[in-house]
């Protein structure tokens, strides 16, 4: 038995919580993963893990045994860093989840600079607006917005993005261009709303000015999930909504938007780099953390309205 393999997979097992997904996520077959295992706990004469047959759950002496095979799992992959100049060189599959807009609009753009300095990186994007599980999903690190649901996860922030509220001049024609908020909620517009993947909810409108905080939940017509879509709705013209700044841009300054109640906004969005705690070390994960602040870097500065 190949013990530190046996290890290897024995904690990726743990992590994704059943033998399937921690069979395809390290690309072995599924057999092989549940005899590594065993071989394992045969070799150590002690239970690991109680198995199901919809999950695996970790026994006592299994969570002792994880918590120090995975130190000891970052202590050597920290020292074949060090003796194959991974640093200067990372090299390896790395997987990262991102947000739709922040994807097409920021980091995809500048992945050929990305490929040129660290060629030997192979990069997965998962792209959506949906939230992974970082363990269970085997992704090394997301780039997300919003509260961090998650306190045990290492996060460093990228980017603050402000909010505007737009329509186009053809909708502002026909219903008129809204004042204050709450023009928005008085029946004479229809609003295009972005709604959780969680919950399913619309998220209201929300805005603010000065210790005046507002929200608003007005008609909505249509309500999408994915923020690039989002942007598409305002363009059809079929109502008012919030996005992000740096996405409406381009078509405010080309006239297809017009901003609407400048003065009045949210606080603005902070994006982070998540990733797991027990992953800090790997090379190729530290050079990418370090390339999105890089590329981020415009984008984080606080909000002037």
């Amino acid at each position: 038995m190949d013990q530190i393999t046996a290890m290897r997979v024995f904690a990726r097992v743990v992590e994704a919580g059943t033998f399937t997904r921690a069979a395809d996520s390290l690309q072995m077959p599924k057999p092989t993963v549940t005899k590594m295992v065993q071989q394992l706990e045969t070799h150590l004469r002690v239970k690991l893990l109680q198995r199901t047959t919809r999950r695996v759950t970790v026994t006592p002496e299994g969570a002792a045994y994880y918590e120090r095979t995975a130190r000891v799992l970052a202590e050597l992959e920290d020292i074949e860093s060090d003796l194959t100049n991974a640093q200067a060189n990372p090299r390896g599959r790395l997987r990262v989840d991102i947000g739709s807009s922040l994807a097409n609009r920021i980091l995809i753009p500048q992945l050929p600079a990305f490929h040129a300095r660290y060629p030997e990186i192979q990069l997965e994007l998962g792209v959506s607006d949906r939230p992974v599980d970082l363990i269970g999903d085997a992704v090394d690190c997301v780039i997300r917005g919003g509260v961090l649901s998650d306190q045990q996860l290492v996060a460093r922030r990228i980017a603050l993005l402000p909010y505007v509220t737009c329509a186009t001049p053809g909708y502002l024609k026909r219903h008129g261009v809204p004042k204050v908020p709450a023009d928005l909620s008085d029946g004479s517009h229809r609003v295009l709303s972005y709604f959780s993947s969680l919950s399913n909810r619309p998220f209201p409108l929300r805005y603010a000015r000065g210790d005046e905080r507002i929200e608003i939940n007005g008609h909505s017509v249509v309500a999408v999930n994915e923020s690039t879509a989002h942007l598409t709705t305002l363009l059809t013209g079929l109502g008012v909504g919030q996005t992000f700044a740096f996405m409406a841009a381009p078509h405010m300054a080309s006239g297809a938007l017009v901003e609407l109640l400048q003065g009045w906004a949210p606080e603005p969005h902070a994006i982070h780099v998540v990733y797991p705690p027990n992953r800090h070390l790997s090379a190729k994960l530290r050079v990418f953390v370090d390339w999105a602040v890089e590329i981020f870097a415009p984008y984080n500065k606080a909000a002037k309205r």
